[in-house]
């Protein structure tokens, strides 16, 4: 006869109160960049779940196992974060005392180092150290209160972050479920000059109308960001399958649950060995260190990397269709001078123009003034990206001149 597990008093109040119930989350992402991650949690969560955009993100309202398969599965959001707890506090005494009720032990585990980030925003409480203080405080003092008789848990290794944000008096507690922002796939061992984040080069394919179907290329490449998104896509792969996430060390988490949704992502895996992504730079390094991480992955069947130079490739040398070019020349701030990187770009445009009549274009600005120079009509999107304002343009280089 088996004997039943019997659950202890914080395994029932875990399994109530987070994983019982449907909780509020927010999936941070670019500004600008809102709408594109809403359309992507209405095609990956269950139909009627409310969902509404604000400034730099999504809030929505789900399960835990929503937020397991939002981290696994979203593109464009840079992190994904679980409210826990929201009260009004105009001075110390009120913050503290709101704190001390807040049960951090049904989403930390003992013992687990957190970073607690805190922002303030019209509110009298705007010592953020302080604030920050009081927070650390709170979860030492609740887990001082409880022994946590009879509970087993694993030694955390992983640095859980708290966000606090005080706007207008009014306190709001976030666990990140991320860890890592979402950019980082877990695929590039390096980044290469002029970086493009992996969230911005997927939300550039899908303002494209990339579908993964047609021919892609990515003729300066460097560590071939724009190249393994469009991989991603076309072989509907998760964009966190190589990776872990800071939820995998919560007391509430699931492995079975989240053992379950991992595998469902795999049977949507569509593979094939025919190349049509290419990916080149005039950089040797760069192409030999994409290809060894493009085969350490499994992702070389529709990948074809060279070395090349732009300016001397033309696609007709590798397809006999029109598809997507993709090109992010060098920012101005990162290489050589405003002037050069001008330059630069004005060649690009004009290469373009010449040698891919009819394609598709995502193009990468240094500078928005010149997305005004591009001597073909284009759709530009201005994004902030490592503390510049970038041109995102997309549109279709013209069959004639």
């Amino acid at each position: 006869m088996t004997r039943a597990t019997t659950e202890t008093p914080l395994k029932k109040r875990i399994k109530r109160h987070v994983i019982g119930r449907k909780r509020r989350f927010f999936a941070a992402t670019t500004p600008g960049l809102e709408t594109i991650c809403r359309d992507e949690l209405k095609a990956l969560l269950p139909s009627g779940i409310s969902m509404t955009i604000v400034e730099g993100g999504v809030e929505f309202k789900g399960r835990l196992h929503d937020c397991y398969l939002a981290d696994l599965s979203l593109r464009t959001a840079n992190r994904l974060l679980m409210r826990i707890e929201s009260f009004h506090a105009a001075n110390f005494q009120k913050l503290e005392k709101n704190l001390t009720a807040v049960p951090w032990e049904l989403f930390l585990l003992p013992g687990t180092p957190t970073h607690i980030r805190v922002t303030s925003r019209q509110s009298r409480l705007y010592h953020k150290d302080a604030v920050a203080g009081r927070v650390q405080a709170s979860i030492a003092f609740r887990f001082a209160q409880n022994e946590f008789s009879g509970e087993t848990t694993p030694e955390p290794t992983v640095t859980q972050q708290i966000f606090v944000r005080l706007s207008d008096n009014h306190v709001t507690l976030s666990i990140d479920s991320s860890g890592d922002l979402l950019h980082k796939r877990g695929i590039k061992p390096c980044a290469a000059k002029a970086p493009i984040r992996e969230t911005l080069a997927a939300a550039a394919l899908i303002l494209s109308g990339y579908t993964g179907t047609e021919p892609l290329v990515d003729p300066m490449c460097g560590s071939g960001t724009f190249a393994i998104e469009a991989t991603l896509i076309a072989q509907k792969i998760s964009p966190g399958r190589f990776r872990d996430f800071a939820f995998m060390q919560w007391p509430s988490f699931q492995p079975k649950r989240w053992q379950h949704i991992k595998q469902e992502a795999e049977k949507k895996i569509v593979r094939t060995n025919s190349p049509f992504i290419f990916a080149s730079d005039q950089d040797d390094r760069a192409a030999r260190e994409l290809e060894n991480s493009v085969i350490q992955h499994g992702l070389s069947g529709i990948i074809a990397i060279s070395t090349r130079d732009f300016f001397d490739l033309s696609p007709t040398e590798l397809t006999n269709r029109t598809g997507l070019v993709t090109l992010n020349p060098p920012f101005g701030r990162r290489l050589g001078s405003r002037r050069e990187s001008e330059a630069l770009f004005l060649s690009v445009c004009q290469r373009l123009k010449k040698k891919y009549k009819g394609w598709k274009f995502v193009l990468i600005a240094p500078n928005p003034r010149l997305a005004g120079m591009v001597p073909f009509k284009s759709t530009t999107h201005l994004l902030p990206h490592g503390g510049l304002k970038i041109a995102l343009m997309t549109g279709r280089i013209p069959d004639k001149n």
